[in-house]
């Protein structure tokens, strides 16, 4: 799916602490959706949102430099940005392709 890791750069280690921070705040965007359309209580879903919102920018930044970086091709980007869409994607990709080998 994704290419070799080249070598293990500060990009990639932030990288992969974003995509951790990223899934968590996705499911936690789930958890604040019912609460805010069923029990009438939009705080808290006002806050997840605006930090999954910056965490998925962030992702999705530091995809397209990760991507640069490694000198892989738009295919592993594309793959990137799916993950970013996929409940627990995220995780997976973390840590099953972005561990140098």
């Amino acid at each position: 799916m994704l290419e070799p890791i080249q070598k293990e750069t500060k990009t990639l280690q932030w990288f992969r602490w974003i995509a951790i921070l990223e899934g968590i705040s996705f499911i936690a965007f789930f958890i604040t959706m019912p609460l805010k359309y069923f029990m009438e209580m939009p705080t808290p879903n006002k806050f997840v949102g605006m930090a999954h919102g910056i965490l998925f920018i962030v992702y999705v930044v530091y995809a397209y430099l990760l991507t640069e970086e490694q000198h892989w091709t738009k295919k592993s980007f594309g793959v990137l940005f799916v993950a970013s869409l996929l409940p627990f994607a995220t995780f997976y990709v973390e840590r099953k392709y972005l561990k140098a080998k």
